[in-house]
């Protein structure tokens, strides 16, 4: 029982960003205001990128930059010492694509506030099945 509570503190931070992608997919599936729904959005595409960002990370390990000068030789380069940049690299662009994307989804909410004077997913039903006939 120990061992178990020892490796479930020790990851705590990917129990912090699984409930942080439940908040954000609550946010998206149950709320019916379309800014809440773009709130959490945003919190789970969050949630994500800070999952992969840790993923990336590895403990006593450097940037992989590697020094050497013209008198030090040619001594082999461990992969294990260096941490894997990918990750990190990916995760810049998810950022972008995630500002953009709330970027997007903004100026479509006011789009349709300013159209239809709401952002309540079941107004917004009913005057579009109103207009439909």
């Amino acid at each position: 029982m120990d061992e178990l509570l020892t490796i479930l503190i020790s990851r705590i931070n990917y129990w912090v960003y699984i409930i942080l992608m439940m908040v954000g997919m609550y946010g998206i599936i149950i709320k019916k205001n379309l800014m809440k729904k773009i709130i959490g959005m945003s919190i789970l595409q969050t949630s994500v990128i800070l999952f992969y960002v840790s993923i990336g990370a590895k403990k006593n390990a450097t940037i992989p930059i590697i020094e050497h000068g013209h008198d030090t030789g040619h001594a082999a380069v461990q992969a294990t010492h260096y941490i894997n940049p990918l990750p990190h690299v990916l995760m810049l662009t998810a950022i972008v694509v995630a500002v953009a994307t709330l970027g997007v989804a903004l100026a479509l909410a006011i789009k349709i506030y300013k159209q239809y004077n709401t952002l309540e997913e079941d107004e917004l039903i009913e005057i579009l099945k109103e207009k439909e006939f």
